[in-house]
């Protein structure tokens, strides 16, 4: 007992050390108040990702406030850059016009409690998360296409085995979790298709892009 509580008290101490390490080198390439907030945000996603939403938001809340009264120029340029690339993929994604596209500063969607129809669909927003239970959706065609981009997302979409999925899933900070793949820290992509995809009487692409974000699909 006494040799396992002494490697556990190296671990933590090297653990704590690199952590320090690493914090003093992003506060000097970086920057302190873009790190706390950060962390803040991706405590916040955590919160609302375990329920516990208002605290949730609060804290994301507070991490974008540092960031906007920190460093405004920077976060209206990350912005309108990912306004841009969100257009731009929304072109190319759909393969006509007729699709719903939204965008907004906050939103929350929870989509599956009840019959709903999925649609061709394009959503941004600055800050927000999505909820969709496909098990419940009732899809008018063949292929439906959704993107879900912004700065700020935490993302659950469960998708019966009896629907072909295709996604493509992307974060600059947070971690994805696509069926069996599992990625978690910065500059994260995940392309994945389920295997049933090709053969399916019904089809969904998803394409999740995201700044900070917490993105998880998972067939049941």
């Amino acid at each position: 007992m006494g040799e396992e509580m002494k490697n556990n008290r190296s671990r933590n101490t090297a653990l704590v050390l690199i952590a320090v390490g690493v914090f003093l080198l992003l506060d000097h390439t970086v920057g302190f108040f873009p790190i706390v907030a950060v962390i803040l945000i991706l405590l916040g996603i955590h919160r609302v990702r375990s329920r516990k939403e208002r605290k949730g938001y609060v804290l994301m809340g507070i991490g974008a406030v540092i960031l906007f009264g920190d460093h405004l120029t920077i976060v209206i340029s990350v912005v309108l850059i990912s306004l841009g690339l969100f257009f731009i993929r929304s072109k190319q994604a759909h393969k006509d016009d007729t699709y719903i596209q939204k965008q907004k500063i906050v939103d929350s969607v929870r989509l599956g409690r009840e019959p709903w129809i999925l649609r061709n669909t394009s959503t941004w927003y600055l800050v927000g998360e999505t909820y969709m239970d496909l098990s419940l959706a009732i899809l008018e065609q063949k292929e439906t296409t959704v993107i879900l981009q912004g700065v700020v997302g935490d993302i659950d979409i469960k998708v019966p085995d009896d629907i072909g999925v295709s996604v493509t899933a992307s974060v600059m900070f947070g971690q994805l979790h696509i069926a069996e793949e599992r990625e978690t820290g910065v500059m994260n992509k995940v392309v994945w298709q389920s295997e049933n995809y090709q053969y399916c009487d019904h089809r969904v692409k998803l394409v999740l892009s995201y700044i900070v974000g917490d993105i998880k699909v998972k067939v049941v």
